[in-house]
């Protein structure tokens, strides 16, 4: 299978970002966590691509975004996703992010405000002390990634993103080859960014301007088995903006966009579509 998209650049602040725009209709901007690229949104492309024009991009320093230029910083990478949207001709756009990129996702409505139309905001947190805690599970979990043989490795990071229940019965080695796929990278090796994103992450913290977002359309996705972004963060995250939606999956973890698309992207629809029809309806009374 070929996941292949014709790519477009745009140089900025030292980076030449790497993106691809799919679909028809109003735009929507998809912004991937860490070590993962902009092909990681194809389940959520193919679903929605028919009723939205989705951009996906390559974060600064993965994949064909390179150089990464300077010091990575979540402000940064918000700045990116306006800066390509700018390039695409968007005044505003729907947001979503995953993971690290909902942190991005947060940053950008905090810088930009007027250029978001909604957030969606799958798997994620208010703050990068979340997913960098230094529990002895967390821990344990990530050195299983990065210590023995490549099989070993492959199959420790389905373990960090996969339910129990999607590995019980599973090819853990075609399942490894099939998401190598979606996130442009072995699942035995990190991206060289991949720390830099993760420092990023970290030092960011979006929960003291989340009451600003009051009134934004908002999204908050968390799945039950989620060791990185639990749904207690996502609770969290969904009280700190007034009138924010907060879903759970059951039976689902951090991979729960790759897993079972077909129902996150439901979700997506139903949001995008109800923020889309407020917003034109807000125009008309205007």
């Amino acid at each position: 299978m070929s996941l292949a998209y014709r790519r477009r650049s745009t140089l900025h602040r030292g980076c030449t970002l790497s993106w691809f725009v799919e679909g028809d209709g109003p735009p929507v901007v998809m912004i991937q966590g860490v070590g993962v690229g902009a092909t990681g949104w194809r389940p959520q492309v193919e679903g929605l691509a028919s009723h939205f024009r989705c951009l996906c991009l390559d974060n600064r320093g993965f994949g064909a975004s390179q150089p990464p230029g300077e010091a990575l910083t979540v402000e940064l990478m918000a700045d990116d996703v306006l800066a390509l949207m700018d390039a695409q001709g968007w005044k505003s756009a729907h947001i979503m992010g995953h993971s690290l990129g909902g942190l991005v996702a947060l940053y950008l409505a905090h810088q930009a405000r007027e250029r978001v139309r909604s957030l969606a905001l799958l798997c994620t947190f208010a703050t990068g002390a979340v997913p960098t805690r230094l529990t002895p599970g967390l821990l344990l979990m990530g050195l299983r990634t990065q210590v023995g043989t490549r099989r070993m490795r492959r199959h420790a990071f389905l373990r960090m993103v996969l339910a129990p229940e999607d590995l019980a019965h599973a090819d853990k080695d075609a399942l490894a080859e099939q998401l190598a796929e979606l996130f442009d990278h072995d699942l035995a090796d990190q991206p060289p960014v991949a720390m830099r994103q993760f420092r990023a992450m970290r030092s960011a913290d979006a929960t003291p301007f989340l009451q600003g977002l009051a009134g934004l359309p908002t999204l908050v996705v968390s799945a039950t088995h989620d060791p990185i972004a639990p749904p207690t963060a996502g609770q969290a995250l969904a009280a700190g903006i007034p009138g924010a939606r907060f879903v759970e999956l059951p039976h689902a973890s951090h991979g729960v966009p790759l897993r079972i698309p077909d129902r996150v992207n439901a979700l997506l629809k139903e949001h995008l579509d109800a923020a889309e029809g407020s917003r034109q309806s807000a125009m008309a009374y205007r």
